[in-house]
Parts: C-alpha cells; sequence; structure tokens
C-alpha cells in the first residue's frame, strides 16, 4: 500500500506527464471532503459514507504508485550533476595504456558534445603512450544519470599499428563511473580513515611541487584508497578525497543492493563487459550492438546510453 502521506501532487500540477493523474487525484480529494460532510449532515448515511471513503483511498494509491513511478519515488537520492570519470589500463601492455586513453578520450568528447564542464584531475602515463590510469571531473546537467552504467570492464580485440604480422591482440581497460553527492547515506568515522600528504606532480619550480599538497586516504575497513593532487592547497585536496572517499563507499553499497536484486530482475545494468570488435561495440550485458566504431569513439554515445537507460527503466 502506498504511503501518501510524503509528497504533495500539487508540487507536479505543471509537469504534463502527470498534470492528468493530479486533476484526478483533487476530484478525488473533493469527493473524500463531500463524503465526510454527508456523515455530518446526516449520520444515517456513515455506513455509505464510509464505504466511499475506503473506495476512495484506494483510488489515491492507484494514482500515487502512477505518479511515483513518472516523477521517481520519494526520498530516493538526487541524480548528482558531478562525477569522476577513472580509467585504468588492464591486460595487454602497451596497447591496453592505448585502449583506457582512447576511452577516456570517448567520454571526454561526449562530454563536450553534451555541454558538460570537464578537467583532468591525476594522469599517470604508460612508458611508451597512453594512460595506465587517469581521473577527470566532469560537471553538468544529467551527467552521472547517462553514464552511470559505463562502468566496468571494456575489451578491444584489433591489429595494433606497431604490430607487424597483422596478428589480432586482446587488450582491456577498466572504467568506473563515481557519482559525486552533495548528500550521501554514508557516514565515515574518522578513526577508519589512514592519511598521508605528498608533493604533487607539476611542472618544475611550480608552488604545487614545493609543499606537500596531494593528499592519500585509505578507508582502513574496506581497503579503499583514494588520492587527490588537483587542488592548490592541501585542504582543498582534503576535502575533494573525502568527497571521493564517500562516493566510492556509496557505489560499493549500491553495487551490493544491485547484485542483490539481481536475481529478480530481467536485466542487470550495472558493472559489465562491454566489447569492440570489426567496426562495432558490443554490450554484453544486453546483447546489443552498435555500428560505426570511429563515430563511436569520437564521443558519439547517445545511441548507447539511451538503449542502456531504457533497459533499466524497463527491467
Amino acid at each position: 500500500m502506498a504511503d501518501t502521506a510524503h509528497i504533495d501532487p500539487d508540487d507536479y500540477a505543471s509537469d504534463h506527464r502527470v498534470a492528468y493523474l493530479v486533476a484526478e487525484w483533487k476530484r478525488l480529494t473533493q469527493a473524500e471532503r463531500d463524503a465526510a460532510e454527508l456523515v455530518d449532515v446526516d449520520p444515517s448515511m456513515r455506513e455509505l459514507a464510509d464505504k466511499e471513503s475506503r473506495e476512495i483511498t484506494e483510488q489515491k494509491e492507484q494514482l500515487m504508485e502512477q505518479i511515483e513511478s513518472i516523477i521517481g519515488r520519494p526520498g530516493a537520492r538526487e541524480w548528482p550533476n558531478e562525477l569522476i570519470l577513472e580509467v585504468r589500463a588492464g591486460v595487454g601492455g602497451e596497447e591496453a595504456s592505448l585502449f583506457a586513453e582512447e576511452l577516456a578520450n570517448m567520454y571526454l568528447r561526449y562530454a563536450e558534445l553534451r555541454g558538460w564542464r570537464w578537467r583532468s584531475l591525476d594522469e599517470s602515463r604508460a612508458a611508451m603512450r597512453g594512460f595506465k590510469e587517469a581521473q577527470f571531473e566532469i560537471k553538468g546537467e544529467n551527467c552521472y544519470r547517462e553514464l552511470q552504467y559505463e562502468t566496468g570492464v571494456h575489451r578491444v580485440q584489433r591489429v595494433p599499428a606497431t604490430e607487424k604480422q597483422g596478428r589480432i591482440h586482446t587488450s582491456t581497460a577498466s572504467v568506473a563511473i563515481l557519482p559525486l553527492y552533495k548528500r550521501t547515506k554514508i557516514e565515515i568515522n574518522p578513526a577508519d580513515i589512514e592519511m598521508s600528504f605528498t608533493r604533487s606532480g607539476g611542472a618544475g619550480g611550480q608552488n604545487v611541487n614545493k609543499v606537500e599538497t596531494a593528499v592519500r586516504l585509505v578507508h582502513t575497513p574496506t581497503g579503499i584508497e583514494v588520492k587527490c593532487t588537483s587542488e592548490r592547497s592541501q585542504q582543498q585536496n582534503r576535502e575533494k578525497a573525502m568527497q571521493l572517499l564517500a562516493s566510492r563507499l556509496q557505489q560499493a553499497q549500491d553495487e551490493e543492493e544491485a547484485r542483490k536484486r539481481a536475481a529478480e530482475r530481467s536485466v542487470q545494468i550495472g558493472t559489465g563487459d562491454r566489447s569492440e570488435k570489426q567496426d562495432r561495440v558490443t554490450d554484453h550485458r544486453l546483447k546489443e550492438s552498435w555500428s560505426n566504431l570511429e563515430s563511436i569513439m569520437d564521443g558519439n554515445l547517445r545511441p548507447i546510453v539511451e538503449v542502456l537507460g531504457k533497459a533499466e527503466t524497463e527491467s
């Protein structure tokens, strides 16, 4: 049975998706008042009025379920408009590092196409080229909502430019999309954190290299480690690192809840395996493929994002 006390349908009267439902809610509310007034005028009508009131309550609960299915369940966390994109090279040596950088560039181009802002937080280069790992901050409306399903292992099968015999290599890179919530359900005990400070990497001679501004945090109960080097002061890096740690812990909790729900869902959206082969992208969670790999790697992810979002809604 729906709890109708925690939401006011009038707040959503201007939403064209629920305008009819809100109008119906108001009609039922008025009928509820009329039934109560009928009892005041004629007490002998109480039994009939009580029956009508019960039927109205059931109808209002059904309406509320429909309204909530459109606007989202009250009490659910709001979609954050800020996230951390992390990419890490997996198996495949130098080719995996190149693939990791290509993936990062793909998401950053998509961010630009969507009008989002981004900046680099930390980059660790491989010996030759590409990323061993890198972190980027992305800000923009619905950025996390659209990119949340990109978390997981991505795999590419191709002939590297350095391969002289034409052999196909398989390389992997992992992607993590970490939402930065203004508020989370996570409470961190300061006693559970190990904190250390180092000099941030940067151009030689800059202040960022002369003082220990980089912050590294380890959450001892879980072993989760975060670091932040992008801000100019130690305090700013500490605040950003704490925010990132809370998001990592929130993500771990959300993934655990998702695993518990997975058996009840027809499609599991979450950490998944995404592969790229023969000019196509295949998402093995949905068994869907998209052609024109070059365009996708240039940031044209919208068709994939939309299918993943639809699958989550229908599951």
